[in-house]
């Protein structure tokens, strides 16, 4: 008589996947705030919105993932920082609307549940989430088998978060004459990763562990370099100064994402050369061969979030990121755009 086949004959282990939920429990708990009702494991998550403190609070929702840079996390067997990157990709972009983030989700489909690989991967996400001050409040580890390649994963995030509705920055009272304040990104952040490995693998063929004279470190320890969480320091700056819109500088670069947050007929000038460029950035634009314009457009050149504020607050707001311990500097101004004119210009 023939064993009868099973979920793990088909490479389905449901009892290692119970395990690894079991181990992430506690991670996930070092992240909840007071209002979470719920622990790790339900079908769903629980979490009570205190609505006392806002008059009349507007929830906020985003998604991500972290694109090729997990290509890089594979090569190097380094998992714990890409969990920070998935969480900064995800709050960083409701903070653009000045929300605080409350609870995020994350999904992780993998071939095959490797417990400490996914361990390291969620450790990474709750350090996101203590950061950012929202709660891991859930989420899935699918396995699929043939799906995926042996030892590889992909993830996904999903947060939401509130903001009380005449708190809402939408870029609608930017005006002539506000400053733009760019926040230093920590390095390429999590986005152009397509094009780096191309530069670095296609063209240089070079080993992540290899390090690099104008880096100062190996290229590897480069490119895992965590996505910046700017939720606290930017909602700080929202409490104190006159914020009139914010610009989380990702896919596209300052070039696509500045005129997302422009009314009509304003024009954001960009000083090129007033602001410090991490190493990073010259290293690929050369070896690779890359225009000016594609580097502007593939990446974040060393600016992580913009902020356009009132001439008048400009000083103090910058003095008031540094301490925080946040680099920022005076990178350009809003005019009114005439007829012809583009929504953003560099000079």
């Amino acid at each position: 008589m023939k064993k009868p086949l099973t979920y793990k004959d088909a490479g389905v282990n449901i009892e290692t996947a119970n395990k690894l939920v079991d181990r992430i429990k506690s991670l996930a708990k070092t992240s909840f705030r007071p209002e979470v009702l719920t622990d790790i494991g339900g079908f769903s998550g629980l979490f009570s919105l205190n609505t006392e403190k806002y008059k009349k609070p507007v929830l906020t929702a985003s998604t991500d993932g972290v694109g090729t840079k997990l290509k890089i996390a594979f090569m190097m067997d380094t998992h714990h920082t890409i969990g920070i990157d998935l969480v900064a990709m995800c709050v960083n972009d409701i903070l653009a609307q000045g929300a605080e983030p409350l609870f995020l989700l994350d999904y992780i489909a993998t071939s095959t549940v490797q417990p400490e690989t996914l361990e390291a991967v969620i450790s990474g996400i709750t350090h996101g989430c203590r950061e950012a001050g929202c709660a891991l409040l859930g989420g899935e580890v699918a396995e699929m088998p043939s799906f995926y390649k042996e030892d590889e994963y992909d993830l996904a995030g999903f947060v939401v978060g509130v903001v009380d509705q005449y708190k809402i920055i939408d870029g609608s009272q930017i005006e002539s004459g506000d400053k733009l304040i760019g926040i230093a990104s920590s390095g390429v952040h999590s986005n152009g990763y397509s094009l780096v490995r191309k530069v670095v693998f296609e063209k240089l063929n070079l080993s992540l562990h290899e390090k690099i004279e104008a880096l100062g470190r190996t290229l590897g320890e480069e490119l895992l370099e965590p996505t910046t969480i700017y939720v606290k320091p930017v909602r700080a700056i929202i409490a104190e100064f006159h914020v009139h819109g914010i610009s989380h500088i990702t896919g596209g670069g300052l070039v696509d994402n500045i005129p997302r947050i422009l009314p009509p007929n304003s024009q954001a000038v960009i000083h090129k050369g007033s602001w410090e460029i991490p190493p990073i950035f010259p290293f690929i634009q050369e070896k690779g061969t890359i225009s000016e314009s594609e580097m502007l457009r593939t990446f974040n050149s060393g600016i992580g979030m913009v902020l356009v504020v009132p001439d008048e607050e400009v000083q103090h707001v910058i003095e008031r990121l540094q301490t925080m311990h946040f680099t920022s500097y005076l990178i350009g101004e809003i005019r009114t755009r005439k007829e012809g004119d583009k929504e953003i210009l560099f000079t």
